[in-house]
Order: structure tokens, then sequence, then C-alpha cells
């Protein structure tokens, strides 16, 4: 529980695992993956060399022959499945089947979809990988922090990467409310908020493709939902910031493919665990989609007007459903 945040803890697995220069296999940041993942402007992708797969154009989702072959070619000591922006459940088995075939270290970066896992709303790669690796807030809903789990074999390595390799003393206080967390994941109560997550991430989904929106891979199997915004002919950050204003909070995100530039990119990323924590059910997600609808074509013409009555609209709607543990104004 140790780690200080998820690319610290991400770090700790090249230290106990490689050495400068040998080949790690990521998903590519650009299609979904995350910057500790080999990427080039990430000290993951300075100091070893990162080789990344990606998704097809057709589906949005990770072709695991790709995977294989650019593995078989690379022959990668290390290989990472999961992103930041993946919005299909993940194939652990069929990633633990390359991995063996190639000799490489399998790691699970589960940061985001930690507490579906915790809930029984996502596969579990505990049967298949070598290492877990996730953060402890996002879907896990504790403090910011992150964890390392692995098979025996691999636990001093680890540990030892962790500290005294990467860090000094340890933030007690952090490791306290993780374990205050897992202990909440492992109540009834989690479980239904973790499926409920999935619920509603599907349902508004679905409400936002009857709307006219491109989801990426056409769905999701998780809390999030990755949206190209090209054919509302509205970048996502302008998109992403007309909707803050509106109460609404996502970010703006690159899409595969995107042909705009990360830092002014062509998508939004939304989740549902917040929603789902204030106790929104998924009957409310309709309203929620066209809230986003109608900020988006303001965001395009700029009618600010609009974005002024769906903030109201959003904060009656949210009066109702007080954020957990927060006093209501």
């Amino acid at each position: 529980m140790q780690p200080y945040s998820g690319s610290p803890a991400n770090l700790a697995v090249y230290l106990a695992f490689l050495k400068p220069g040998d080949t790690v296999l990521g998903m590519s940041l650009p299609m979904g993956g995350h910057l500790t993942h080999g990427w080039g402007v990430s000290a993951t992708g300075t100091w070893f060399n990162g080789v990344q797969y990606g998704v097809r154009r057709d589906t949005g989702r990770v072709d695991l022959d790709e995977v294989r072959d650019l593995a078989l070619a690379e022959r990668p000591k290390l290989i990472f499945c999961g992103g930041t922006a993946v919005p299909r459940e993940i194939d652990f088995a069929g990633f633990a089947e390359i991995a063996r075939e190639v000799g490489a270290v399998l790691v699970a970066d589960v940061a985001h979809i930690a507490g579906l896992i915790a809930g029984g709303a996502h596969p579990s790669p505990a049967p298949h990988v070598d290492v877990v690796s996730t953060t402890t807030h996002k879907t896990l809903r504790g403090p910011r922090g992150a964890m390392l789990l692995s098979r025996a074999e691999h636990a001093r390595a680890l540990d030892r990467a962790v500290f005294p390799g990467l860090q000094g003393g340890p933030h007690n206080q952090t490791t306290a409310a993780i374990g205050v967390a897992l202990r909440e994941a492992a109540t009834p109560d989690f479980r239904t908020y973790a499926h409920d997550v999935v619920t509603n991430a599907r349902t508004l989904g679905e409400e936002l493709a009857v709307r006219g929106f491109d989801l990426v891979s056409g769905g999701t199997d998780n809390h999030l939902l990755l949206i190209d915004l090209t054919n509302k002919d509205v970048p996502g950050k302008t998109a992403a910031k007309a909707l803050d204003r509106a109460g609404i909070v996502v970010n703006y995100n690159t899409v595969p493919y995107d042909p705009r530039k990360p830092f002014d990119p062509s998508g939004i990323r939304i989740g549902t665990p917040a929603l789902t924590s204030r106790g929104i059910p998924a009957s409310e997600m309709a309203t929620v989609a066209n809230w986003i609808d109608r900020v988006v074509g303001a965001a395009r013409t700029g009618d600010e007007s609009t974005v002024t009555a769906v903030r109201a609209e959003v904060k009656a709607l949210m009066d109702g459903y007080p954020a957990p543990g927060l006093p209501v104004a």
C-alpha cells in the first residue's frame, strides 16, 4: 500500500524487473494507454525501449493478434495491459497467453477499474497476471495513493523497488485511509455501487448515442465513455470547458487516430462513479445526456445562455442527491 501514487507504482515495476534500455510493450497513449506504459515523453519511454499497440480503426478495441505480432517481433521483457481511456473489458487471459509465449512479465494496470473489480463488476486480473498496479481513488473511492500486488516470487523485488529504490518514508495517513477504503470495498453496498456504476455508464452511453454522439468502440463495459466530437463540429477542449461551466465535469481527451493535437483533441472522457456515489439512478441518465447534448451544441455556437440554464438544472438535481459526507449548502 505504500507507493505514493500510480506513476511511482509503475516505476517500481520497471525497477524491479528491467534494466535501462530493455523493451516494454504497452498501449499507445493516444489509443487509451498511460504515459508510464513506455510513452516517449515519460521517463519510461526515455529510459526504456517503449513499443506500443493500439486499437482497431473499425472497432475501437484492442486487437490481440496485433499485440502478439508485436510481442513476437520485439520480445519485450514487460507487457502492460490496461490504460487510462479504455471503455471495454480487458482480456487478461488473452494477454497472459501472449506474455507466456514471449517470456514477459505481465502487468495489469487497473487504476481506473479497481473498484469495479473489487465489486465484481469487471473480471479480475489476479488469476492471469504477474503484477497488478492500481491507484486507490477513481472507482475504488479511496484516497490518492497506490498499491502493487504480485505473486509471491516477485514480492521482494517489488518491495525493494518501492523502498529503498524509489521512496523515502511512508505516507502513513494515506496507508490508513487505503485500509478504510478496502474495508468499504468488501461490503455488499460497495458491490451494489460497482454494478450501478456500469449500469449508469452503459445507460448514459445509449442515451448519448441516440443523440448522435460517436462513442469510441460503440459503448462501454465499465465506468467510462470516450466520445469523439468530430461529427458535432466542436473540439473536445471547447466542449469540456463549456460543460465545466455548466457544472458537468469531464475532461478533454484524445481519441484513437485523432487528427488533432493532444492538448486540443477531438474527444471528451466521461465517467459515472461520482454520479453513482451520490445515488443518482440510471433513470436520470437521459437527463444527463440531454444536458451534455445541449451544452455541446451551445459550445459550438457560443450560446452561453444555454450553458447558464443547464447549470441551474444541474444544481437542482444535485441538491436532491448530495455528495456523501459533504454538508448541503
